[in-house]
C-alpha cells in the first residue's frame, strides 16, 4: 500500500497484498491498465451521501482508470456532479442517466421494497447504457470494497461459452427458500437464489439475447400470481434465471458478503483476508445482527470518515486523460511565486475543495409572491450549538455551508439526526465543504452557500447572530414596501452584541433599546471596532420609524439583505479580516444603495475567539499579508470601475 501512497494505510497488511502490488506496478510497464465500468443506481439524498461510502473504499484500493456510470434523479446527480468535480481524483470519469427517462420502462411493476421505483432500474441497464460499452459491475449504494475491485473485473474472463451472462453471488438468507415465516411465499429461484447487490453485466450478450424481453414476459407472468415483488429488481432476475439457469456465472460468496438479519455469510469467509466485498443489504443498515458486525462496522467507519483528499493520488504507469480543469489550475499554482512570504493565502484563493451539496434531506416550495428570503452563513464544527437557537429565530429558508473533515461531518449527521429542531426543519440546506489547507475559507464558504439559494432574496448574515424574531416576515414586507424588485438596494440590518451567554432576547425594538440603556446590549464591536458598524447611524435608529439611506464610509460591514444575482465574495480574503468590508465595497461599487431597516435588528452571541483572529492577532506575517492583499484588491477595483473607485484607494483603511 505504501507503494501507491505513504499517507494511506493499509486496511489488512500481507505479504499477498504486496506481492499484487509488486507484480502490478511492473506489469504497469508494459500494458496500460484498463478502465473499469461501474453502474450504480443512485437516488435522493440519503442514497447521494451512501454512495460516497462506496466510492471511498473503490478508490482506496484501486490500481486502475475506472469509469462511474450514475443512473441519478435531479437530486443525486446534482449533488454528486459537484461533489465529483470538486473531488478531482485522476483517472476517474463521471457519467449520469436520467432516471426519471427510465420510470415508465419500470412503474408498471408494483414493489414493496423500501428502495421503491430506483429499486427495479437495474433491470433497464441494458437500454440505457450505451451500446459501445460491453461490460459493467453493477453495485448498491450500501456496498463496501475490502480489495482492488480489478480482481472483481477479472473474473469476467472466467465466464463460460456464450450464454453466461451474469455473475452474481448465491443468496445468503433463507428467503428465496419460503421457509422464514408462516405463508411466506418468495418469487420462484433457482435454489437459495442470487443476490443482486453485486452484479456482473455482459452487456453485449445480453442485448443479443433480447434481455428486455425476457425479463418484461417474466415479470409479467408471475405478477399474475404474485401481484407485487418484494425485493425488487432481485426477485425479476431471479425468475428469470429459474427459468434459464445457463445465464448465471455463479460467484464465489466473498464478492457480496450480505449482511442481513437472516445471514448465512460467516460461510462465506474463515478469516480477515477472504473479505471482499460487504453489502449491508438490510434495512438496518449497521444495526444488524451478526456475530462479527463489530468487525464489518469497524471496516465501513473506516471509509465513511477517511479523508477523501488522500485518494487524489495520481495511479502508477497510468496517465489520466487530461482533464482541463486540473491542467490550469496547475499552470495556475506554478505561476505563483513560492518565495513570497505570502504564498500560501495566495495559493488558497484557487485550492479546489471537495463539496458535498444537501448533505441532508432538503424540501423547499418557492412561495407565489417573490418576495422570499434565504438566511445565508458559514460555520465550522465549534459553532454547531448555534443551529438549533437560529432555527428557532428564522423560520424561512436557511442556507449553510460548513467547513468540516469527513469524521467531522459524521459527527454533525448524528448531531443533527439526533435534534428534534433541525429534523423538523426540510427547508435548511447543508452544504459540506471539506477541510484543506491551513486557512479557513470564509469567503469560499459564503459563495457556497449563496449559490445554493434558490429565493429571489438573502439575508447575508454570520452563524454567530440571532435575528430578532419576525425578521423573516419583516425582511418579506420590505422587499414589496421599498420596491427591491425593481431598484438595486442592500437593506441593512442593524448589529448588536451582548456579552453574556444567557440573554434575555428582546421581542421588540423598545425593549432591545431598554437592554442597550442598561448596557446589557452594545451596538455590534462598539469596544473595539466601531467604524465597521458606525455608518448605520444608531442614534438615528433609535427613533427612526422609516427606512433610510446610509452612505458608504470605509471598513462598513454592516449584516444586508439583497437579490439573489448579487455579487459573490472575493476568495483572496481567507481566516480573519477585511472579507465582509471587501463585499460591501464591492456592492457599493455597483452603485447599490444602502438602505437602514428601522424595526429590524440582530445580536452576537458570545463564544471563544476562532483560530483564525488568534493567528491574526498573534502573527505579524498574517497581518502584513491581508494588508498587501487588502491593496491589490483595492488597485482591482481601481481597475475595473475607473474613475468610481477611486476613493476606495483614497481613504485611509486600518482594519
Amino acid at each position: 500500500c505504501g507503494l501507491l501512497n505513504t499517507q494511506v494505510p493499509c486496511l489488512e497488511p500481507n505479504l499477498r497484498n504486496v506481492t499484487a502490488i509488486m507484480y502490478s506496478v511492473q506489469s504497469f510497464a508494459h500494458y496500460p491498465p484498463q478502465t473499469i465500468h461501474v453502474a450504480i443506481v443512485c437516488a435522493g439524498y440519503n442514497a447521494s451521501r451512501d454512495v460516497v461510502t462506496l466510492v471511498k473504499s473503490v478508490l482506496f484500493h484501486r490500481r486502475n482508470p475506472l469509469h462511474f456510470h450514475f443512473i441519478t434523479d435531479s437530486i443525486a446527480q446534482q449533488i454528486l456532479s459537484s461533489l465529483f468535480q470538486s473531488w478531482m481524483v485522476p483517472a476517474v470519469r463521471v457519467d449520469f442517466y436520467d432516471a426519471d427517462e427510465l420510470k415508465s420502462e419500470v412503474s408498471w411493476i408494483p414493489n414493496k421494497h423500501y428502495s421503491g421505483i430506483y429499486g427495479l432500474m437495474k433491470l433497464v441497464l441494458t437500454k440505457t447504457l450505451p451500446s459501445n460499452l460491453h461490460r459493467v459491475i453493477v453495485l448498491d449504494t450500501d456496498i463496501t470494497f475490502a480489495t482492488d475491485i480489478a480482481e472483481l473485473w477479472a473474473v469476467f474472463h472466467k465466464f463460460k461459452g456464450k450464454k453466461q451472462v451474469l455473475g452474481l453471488v448465491e443468496n445468503q438468507s433463507d428467503w428465496y427458500l419460503g421457509n422464514l415465516w408462516k405463508n411466506h411465499r418468495p418469487w420462484p429461484a433457482l435454489g437459495r437464489g442470487f443476490n443482486t447487490g453485486v452484479i456482473l453485466l455482459l452487456l453485449d450478450r445480453l442485448r443479443k439475447l433480447k434481455w428486455e424481453q425476457m425479463w418484461r414476459l417474466t415479470a409479467e407472468r408471475e405478477l399474475m400470481s404474485m401481484l407485487s415483488t418484494s425485493l425488487a429488481d432481485q426477485d425479476i432476475f431471479n425468475a428469470v434465471i429459474k427459468q434459464n439457469p445457463f445465464l448465471v456465472h455463479q460467484l464465489q460468496c466473498f464478492w457480496n458478503v450480505q449482511l442481513s438479519d437472516h445471514t448465512r455469510s460467516e460461510k462465506c469467509y474463515k478469516d480477515v483476508s477472504d473479505l471482499k466485498v460487504i453489502h449491508w443489504n438490510s434495512p438496518k443498515k449497521l444495526r444488524v445482527k451478526n456475530k462479527h458486525v463489530e468487525f464489518f462496522r469497524n471496516l465501513y467507519l473506516t471509509f465513511l470518515e477517511y479523508d477523501g483528499n488522500l485518494l487524489r493520488r495520481e495511479l502508477f504507469g497510468c496517465p489520466s486523460e487530461a482533464d482541463h480543469n486540473s491542467e490550469n489550475l496547475q499552470k495556475t499554482l506554478s505561476e505563483l511565486d513560492e518565495d513570497d512570504p505570502c504564498y500560501e493565502f495566495r495559493r488558497e484563493r484557487f485550492t479546489v475543495h471537495r463539496t458535498h451539496l444537501y448533505f441532508l434531506h432538503y424540501e423547499y416550495e418557492l412561495s407565489a409572491d417573490n418576495t422570499d428570503v434565504t438566511l445565508v452563513a458559514q460555520l465550522s464544527m465549534d459553532r454547531l450549538q448555534m443551529l438549533e437557537a437560529i432555527c428557532k429565530h428564522w423560520e424561512g429558508p436557511i442556507s449553510l455551508a460548513l467547513y468540516l473533515s469527513d469524521a467531522e461531518a459524521q459527527q454533525f449527521l448524528r448531531y443533527a439526526q439526533g435534534s428534534e429542531v433541525l429534523m423538523s426543519r426540510g427547508n435548511v440546506g447543508y452544504h459540506i465543504v471539506y477541510k484543506e489547507g491551513q486557512f479557513y475559507p470564509v469567503n469560499l464558504l459564503r459563495n457556497v452557500a449563496m449559490r445554493q439559494v434558490k429565493t429571489p432574496y438573502m439575508f447575508l448574515s454570520d452563524i454567530d447572530f440571532l435575528p430578532m424574531y419576525g425578521l423573516y416576515d419583516y425582511l418579506r414586507k420590505s422587499v414589496v414596501q421599498l420596491d427591491m424588485t425593481n431598484t438595486k438596494k442592500a437593506l441593512v440590518v442593524p448589529a448588536f452584541e451582548t456579552l453574556r451567554y444567557r440573554l434575555s432576547y428582546p421581542k421588540s425594538k423598545a425593549e432591545l433599546l431598554s437592554q442597550l440603556d442598561m448596557g446589557t446590549l452594545f451596538t455590534f464591536r462598539y469596544h473595539v471596532w466601531t467604524k465597521g458598524h458606525a455608518p448605520t447611524n444608531f442614534a438615528k435608529w433609535r427613533t427612526a420609524t422609516t427606512p433610510y439611506r446610509v452612505q458608504w464610509e470605509a471598513d462598513f460591514e454592516p449584516y444586508v439583505m439583497v437579490k439573489r444575482d448579487s455579487p459573490e465574495y472575493d476568495r483572496r480574503f481567507v481566516g480573519f479580516g477585511w472579507n465582509k468590508v471587501a463585499h460591501i465595497m464591492e456592492l457599493d461599487a455597483q452603485e447599490y444603495e444602502f438602505v437602514v431597516l428601522p424595526n429590524a435588528y440582530m445580536i452576537h452571541m458570545p463564544h471563544a475567539p476562532s483560530f483564525d483572529i488568534t493567528k491574526f492577532r498573534s502573527n505579524k506575517q498574517y497581518r502584513v499579508c491581508l494588508k498587501t492583499l487588502k491593496e491589490e484588491f483595492q488597485q482591482n477595483m481601481s481597475r475595473r470601475f475607473g474613475f468610481a473607485a477611486l476613493k476606495y484607494m483614497t481613504v485611509e483603511n486600518n482594519s
